[in-house]
């Protein structure tokens, strides 16, 4: 039941749970919601959890009744689980025509509406939301709702209403007798002539037959829907952890490759380096190759002169 269960994970566990931030974010007072909500989508975002922070940022702002009834539930979990059996006990009665049972719970429902609407008010003073007389009244509304409608107890019971509900004209089932007059405990005497005839009380356990195999079937059905959302969730676990796995090995790939890279590239400089300096050696080289080359000729003939003067001044002494 939402809410009312403890949950595992969220931000501080070891395994992300967006339903846990859900019930952050709506536990959140109405005026500070819209920035809460801003920073929880964002922060599943940058931990890539995309669908999350979708359904966190679409996540709607809940009135300060519907804040009050959410912060009711989480603050009385065990008050508010006996509040929805309450309800629950009231619907079967209305459904059975219990007129016992639909008067002793309703005097025990007018009650404790009454206190829980008071309760809920008093925390969220405490929290410094102080209700107008018109959210105490849609809290109280809330709070028949969800005795008297199933779908309105589930709703309540996930601690994530947007709005206040609103519990419809009469519980589903309850049939008044004709005239208008209200509901009367029957009396275990079979011989009074106002009693029903064969045939009426025999429709009647038909009914309540016919509608126990319906909830049967409709137990089984999801029994069955919950086995096969359970076998799909294992499914989709392991081909995460598959996925997961995969993605470590690629990382690991993708690191090794960046230092290879790295390498090369040192390795790239370094013998551009080399290169530079050769290169510098060998105009230098060339250099001193060319100053060689002229001192050599200059030497050359220097040496030629010097040998002619040589042969001219020997053919003079002759």
């Amino acid at each position: 039941m939402g809410a009312l269960n403890q949950r595992k994970g969220g931000w501080g566990g070891a395994e992300y749970d967006g339903e846990a931030v859900l019930d952050e974010l709506y536990g959140t007072a109405p005026p500070d919601f819209v920035a809460r909500r801003g920073e929880l989508a964002a922060a599943a975002k940058t931990a890539g959890h995309v669908a999350d922070a979708r359904r966190i940022g679409a996540a709607r702002r809940p009135t300060l009744a519907a804040w009050a009834a959410n912060l009711l539930l989480r603050a009385e979990p065990e008050e508010s689980l006996r509040f929805l059996e309450l309800g629950r006990a009231l619907r079967e009665a209305y459904r059975t025509l219990d007129a016992a049972e639909i008067t002793e719970l309703s005097k025990r429902r007018r009650s404790i509406v009454s206190a829980l609407s008071r309760e809920a008010g008093q925390l969220a003073r405490q929290a410094g939301h102080r209700l107008s007389d018109s959210a105490q009244r849609d809290v109280e509304s809330t709070l028949r709702a969800v005795l008297a409608d199933p779908r309105a107890a589930d709703l309540w019971a996930e601690g994530r209403l947007e709005s206040a509900l609103t519990p419809p004209s009469d519980f589903p089932g309850a049939v008044a007798p004709a005239g208008g007059a209200p509901l009367r405990a029957t009396s275990s005497k079979p011989t009074s002539p106002k009693a029903p005839p064969p045939s009426a009380c025999t429709r009647a356990k038909d009914e309540v037959a016919e509608r126990r195999r319906q909830k049967q079937e409709q137990l089984e059905h999801a029994r069955a829907a919950a086995d096969e959302a359970a076998q799909l969730l294992r499914d989709r676990r392991a081909e995460q952890a598959d996925a997961d796995g995969a993605l470590g090995r690629a990382r690991d790939r993708h690191e090794q490759a960046q230092q290879e890279v790295s390498a090369a590239e040192r390795h790239l400089r370094q013998a551009r380096e080399e290169l530079q300096r050769a290169e510098h050696e060998q105009r230098e080289a060339e250099a001193r190759s060319r100053a060689a080359a002229d001192e050599l000729a200059q030497a050359e003939r220097r040496a030629r002169d010097t040998a002619r003067e040589v042969k001219r001044l020997s053919a003079r002494r002759r």
